[in-house]
């Protein structure tokens, strides 16, 4: 008999444009939908509601699908969808037959949630990618310890299922993203993790972002916004289980690169807009500035001292109530003249923003009026009382409260003179489990808000301002890369070991499709009254004792983390010490913090250009070693280097008292020590120099690294100083330039200057735009030459 009767595998053809092809079929009670996107692209739905296995992607998913280039046919080995770079094969259901034995006695007393669906994704070459081999679709109950999860539902709410599906996971694949998790190791396999906005997370706040990359030529995108657990490679699978949802749907994208991944992943859900280029330089930062005075006497500190910085913040606690959206005039008599004199100066302003709102304030009556606050069931706005009296938050997943959420912002800061603005508490600050959103129950969109809130933001900046968008968030979700946020990693601790697991979450957290993220430098909770070095300290702590107290090592930490941090997509320091500018350490560190200000903004055509990179590709320029040195073993789980853009291995410094530490060069090329110019063969691990005023960096062979002339803001014309050669091999890079505020670029007016080093010729050449440089005479220096 054939295995199609059998299987009852309903094909229908559904079109989507010439030549375009999908399957929606079915599978006993169940309905398999795969669709493609583009010829690396393809989504896969299941569940036993037809409606819901049909319906659209979930949100910050974007892209429209797109089946040109494939192909559908059917035959007893299954159903299959075929491109030029993926064949999706949906194999038949089998006959039905009777269990027998011990079988059939389980039968009677356990069965699974869903009927058997094997999907295998493979390369046309036949190489495997994903093959799923178990999905789940389960009625929270007792024995799976999540009934109580059905209280968070209301009487009208799509019904609550536990969703997931397992994938065979080889011994060899290593996974990396997920979001932020801070417990400090680099490769996700052997671990399981909880994949949900979490400020209380042991070892720092948790960031979902349901997007991972993998060292087998693909990604996933887990379409499924709820809390989700992941547990990477243990029994050979890997499987992802979701709280709450009414299907199973995820993306595969194929790449030969991590790049090509990252290209997929822009196409689902948006590219990275070009940033300000402030926002590329120095952010000053601290817990908190109290005043205008004190504001303004830390712009002229820096001016004064002539001290590279362009971005200076204005936390918390500005305002006169919680939600009131105002300045308190007895510390901030007049922000506008106060920020055009800072315009003045060539300083930018951020403002924090909070989405929480008081009784007392003079917006909260209006956010209930119109049931714009996440909710309780009964309507009630959500709180954290007892302990908790900041109020309730605005739902911004509501497209009208999100709108009018702007426009508030924008009639009070913006007119004010603030450039960009600090999104806070976008987890959101009261978790929506038991709550409600616009977009439905709290429990089931637990992840979304970061998305939509950022978005309020980018979406008013766009329609309303020409100036380029700055928000500055502790959490994301897929897209909230597009929305012209950069991220950083919350209000973690002051010490070593928290520096230490700074290097692998972020290279994870980057590696989720979001390029722009960074440390509080120093960390931001308040430091101990006292701290007992492990090791003798490497800067003399006494005349910042007002700043540190005794903390001894506490300046050689701050060092450390500021050389670290110039090598962050941005680069900010935040913190709750008296004082956090770069003079508060002490004499001896100042020197060392104003070393690496100096670095930051000599390389800021290179670091600019590194954007535009990013822009273009979606892909991350603080690249895991993993993703340009696949074919070296050794880096699949080495978290504690990574590479700054195609050119700079970076190897942060993490533990007191050390002047030296291991590291490892990637096999298949040569590397220059960017300090001494000293060339070393890779594929070997080598102890380098490391005093406390140096962070080791090396240049790969084959590299062109472009530097600027000496500035102090990015608002200054800075020329190209030098175009440094690192021989070895032939080299290309592309160096980017635009007006740095506008989104003019996105009709072209921007300028490429492609620069090219052929080895053989031992000459570099340039084409495109023409570079303003301050002199061509020894403009190009070839290292070792």
């Amino acid at each position: 008999m054939d295995m199609r009767t059998i299987a009852v595998g309903l094909l229908v053809l559904g079109c989507m444009g010439a030549g375009a092809q999908q399957l929606s079929l079915s599978r006993a009670e169940a309905t398999v939908l795969v669709e493609p996107y583009a010829p690396n692209v393809v989504r896969v739905s299941l569940s036993l509601r037809k409606d819901d296995a049909l319906a659209g992607p979930g949100y910050g998913v974007t892209a429209k699908t797109n089946g040109a280039g494939w192909a559908v046919q059917s035959g007893v080995e299954g159903d299959v969808l075929r491109s030029s770079r993926m064949v999706v094969t949906v194999t038949p259901q089998g006959a039905k037959y009777a269990p027998t034995g011990t079988a059939a006695d389980i039968a009677k007393f356990f069965n699974g949630s869903t009927p058997g669906v094997g999907i295998s994704i493979m390369t046309p070459e036949g190489a495997s990618l994903v093959k799923m081999q178990g999905w789940q679709m389960s009625v929270p109950n007792h024995k799976d310890m999540n009934a109580d999860i059905l209280h968070d539902r209301r009487s009208g709410d799509a019904p609550f299922f536990q969703v997931g599906a397992t994938f065979a996971s080889p011994p060899d694949e290593h996974y990396y993203g997920l979001g932020q998790n801070q417990e400090g190791y680099l490769d996700r396999r052997g671990h399981a993790v909880r994949c949900a906005h979490d400020y209380n997370a042991p070892a720092g706040q948790s960031v979902c972002v349901p997007f991972v990359v993998t060292n087998k030529g693909y990604g996933i995108v887990w379409d499924n916004p709820s809390a989700t657990t992941v547990a990477f490679g243990f029994n050979d699978q890997t499987r992802w289980t979701s709280d709450v949802g009414q299907r199973v749907s995820f993306f595969v994208i194929a790449g030969k690169t991590y790049d090509e991944i990252y290209e997929g992943y822009r196409l689902l859900t948006g590219d990275v807009p070009m940033l300000p280029k402030s926002a590329y330089g120095y952010i000053q930062c601290k817990q908190r500035y109290t005043s205008q005075e004190e504001l303004l006497g830390v712009a002229k500190g820096y001016r004064e001292r002539h001290y590279p910085i362009d971005d200076l913040v204005v936390d918390w606690f500005h305002y006169t109530k919680m939600g009131e959206m105002d300045m308190d005039p007895a510390k901030w008599p007049d922000p506008v003249a106060m920020n055009k004199q800072l315009h003045a100066m060539n300083f930018h302003t951020m403002i924090s923003v909070w989405p929480r709102f008081i009784p007392e304030d003079r917006y909260y009556g209006t956010i209930l009026k119109n049931d714009w606050f996440e909710k309780l069931a009964d309507g009630t706005p959500t709180n954290g009382l007892p302990y908790d009296r900041a109020g309730a938050d605005i739902d911004t997943t509501n497209p009208d409260a999100a709108k009018w959420y702007w426009g508030v912002v924008k009639d009070n800061y913006v007119k004010m003179g603030f450039d960009s603005f600090w999104a806070d508490e976008t987890e959101p600050d009261l978790p929506p489990n038991g709550s409600y959103f616009h977009v439905g129950p709290g429990t089931q969109f637990f992840n979304v808000y970061p998305y939509f809130h950022t978005k309020a933001f980018y979406d008013g900046i766009r329609h309303d301002l020409s100036e380029r968008a700055l928000i500055l968030a502790r959490d994301s979700y897929l897209g909230a890369q597009h929305n012209g946020t950069i991220f950083w990693s919350s209000d973690i601790s002051a010490n070593w070991d928290t520096l230490k697991r700074q290097v692998p979450t972020g290279i994870n957290f980057v590696a989720s499709g979001m390029p722009y993220w960074s440390t509080d430098i120093g960390g931001w909770q308040f430091l101990p009254e006292k701290h007992v070095p492990e090791r003798p300290v490497l800067l003399d702590p006494s005349d910042a004792r007002a700043n540190i107290e005794h903390y001894d090592d506490y300046p050689e930490l701050y060092v450390r983390w500021f050389e670290y941090g110039a090598f962050q997509p941005n680069f900010r320091s935040h913190g709750s010490r008296p004082q956090n500018e770069v003079w508060s350490y002490g004499k001896a560190a100042e020197p060392i913090l104003v070393k690496y200000l100096r670095l930051r903004y000599q390389m800021m055509p290179y670091l600019y250009s590194l954007g535009h990179m990013s822009h273009e590709t979606g892909a991350p320029f603080m690249r895991g070693l993993f993703m340009d040195f696949g074919d070296d073993p050794k880096v699949a789980n080495l978290g504690d280097e990574y590479m700054f853009g195609p050119s700079i291995l970076v190897a942060p410094v993490t533990e007191q008292g050390r002047t030296s530490r291991e590291v490892y060069l990637p096999a298949g090329t040569d590397w220059y020590n960017f300090w001494t110019n000293e060339k070393v063969h890779g594929g070997q691990s080598i102890t380098v120099a490391a005093p406390i005023e140096t962070i080791p960096l090396f240049v790969k062979a084959g590299s062109i690294l472009p530097l600027g002339a000496p500035v102090e803001n990015t608002n200054d014309l800075q020329q190209i100083a030098k175009l440094r050669v690192y021989p070895g091999r032939d080299a290309d890079f592309e160096l980017y330039s635009d007006d740095g505020t506008t989104y003019k670029y996105e009709k072209g007016d921007m300028q490429l200057t492609k620069l090219h080093w052929s080895e053989s010729v031992g000459k570099l050449t340039r084409e495109g735009a023409k570079l303003d440089v301050d002199s061509e005479a020894g403009l190009v220096e070839v290292v070792g030459k």
